[in-house]
């Protein structure tokens, strides 16, 4: 298989990924829970986790890195601690339903889109510039579209919101280990980033770096003040109530110790040569459009003149390329670029893929679109 849906979750993992979960799964118990070996070893697992986080993506207190069950789980907290009843909340136009959702069930919340245009940095700053008006409360940004891989500008919007001291939320799926990520550079209150991606941890584990004050999502017991009926005030234990995944946080480590070795930078030119390298060969295919531009990631989409997209990726599919079709979990970023009405098929790379797979993926596309147009 030609795997190519690495926004999604990157299967190719480390092999010191799968180890290292498995090792934990029988020799680390509950952290804070016991006063043993087992119990003090998943401690200090799950502390290198945060400690090796902070390192990575700018936190100056690892204490300040929450272990959440993935991205989502981190932007809902993040939301929870600063978006109240009557806020008023600026997001990008290439929000994924991570965001979205969670303001859509909060009460009397004002949501305003900066539909800046797609690949136009510049634009995108403009839009942010141009809405960001006194009555915002809290902004809301990811660092990389889930569905045209479009970089936009969050360093230029952290600026501007810490000029106009509004908090700022960034969403970092497809940006954290393969691009720079950092909270102390950015200013930004939160910064929210699943383990499953760029960093090759097990799915069901994600990260939130904290930059503001926090509001507990969920609560329950931490291991410490269990006198107390109030979650502690302090991190991480406010905001990690229950046993955590002490089996994906020591993968995790060892995902994030693999980019570390690898180098974020090289990562990223890897990708992006990649994708450079397919974009190239689908977009001399007649019919099909190529959504990319200045300043993407390993990530783009393509759509094809009288093909459903979902009829395009079951092709693919059947033909051992695995890509994702469809709205991607973001409507609005297809409302904003006008791909909404019949979505996309999305490629994603990694850094386990191959130039020569980018050839054989693109053969195998042009044959699906000449027989899916010779069928019309």
């Amino acid at each position: 298989m030609i795997y190519l849906d690495s926004a999604a979750t990157t299967l190719e993992k480390p092999a010191s990924v799968p180890a290292a979960a498995a090792w934990a799964m029988t020799h680390m118990a509950s952290p804070g829970r016991g006063g043993h070996p087992a119990s003090a070893l998943a401690a200090d697992t799950m502390y290198r986790c945060r400690e090796l986080a902070a390192e990575l993506f700018g936190v100056s207190d690892p204490e300040r890195v929450i272990l959440t069950s993935n991205a989502t789980h981190g932007l809902n907290i993040a939301i929870h601690s600063l978006v109240r009843r009557g806020s008023t909340v600026l997001i990008s136009g290439y929000e994924h339903n991570a965001v979205t959702r969670p303001l859509f069930a909060r009460p009397d919340v004002k949501v305003k889109i900066a539909a800046g245009p797609l690949f136009d940095a510049e634009g995108a700053f403009e839009a942010f510039r141009r809405e960001l008006t006194p009555d915002v409360d809290v902004v809301i940004c990811n660092h990389v579209s889930n569905v045209f891989g479009f970089v936009q500008p969050v360093e230029r919007i952290a600026a501007l919101c810490g000029a106009r001291d509004v908090p700022l939320i960034v969403d970092a799926s497809q940006s954290a280990g393969v691009l720079p990520v950092d909270l102390a550079r950015w200013g930004a209150a939160f910064v929210a980033m699943p383990g499953h991606k760029g960093l090759y941890g097990p799915q069901g584990t994600g990260l939130l770096l904290c930059g503001a004050e926090t509001e507990p999502l969920l609560y329950g017991g931490t291991g410490s003040l269990s006198r107390r009926q109030e979650m502690p005030d302090f991190l991480p234990d406010r905001l990690e109530a229950g046993t955590q995944n002490v089996c994906g946080a020591a993968g995790l480590l060892a995902g994030m110790r693999f980019v570390k070795e690898k180098g974020i930078g090289r990562i990223h030119a890897y990708e992006t040569g990649l994708a450079r390298r397919l974009m190239d060969r689908l977009a001399n295919l007649p019919g099909v459009t190529v959504y990319r531009g200045a300043g993407q990631s390993g990530v783009f989409s393509v759509t094809v003149d009288h093909m459903d997209c979902e009829e395009v990726g079951a092709a693919l599919a059947g033909r051992g390329v695995a890509v994702r079709a469809g709205l991607h979990c973001a409507p609005l970023a297809h409302r904003t670029a006008g791909t909404e009405e019949g979505g996309t098929v999305r490629f994603s790379v990694s850094a386990f893929n191959t130039a020569r797979q980018m050839d054989r993926a693109a053969e195998i596309f042009r044959q699906i679109v000449s027989q899916g147009k010779g069928a019309r």
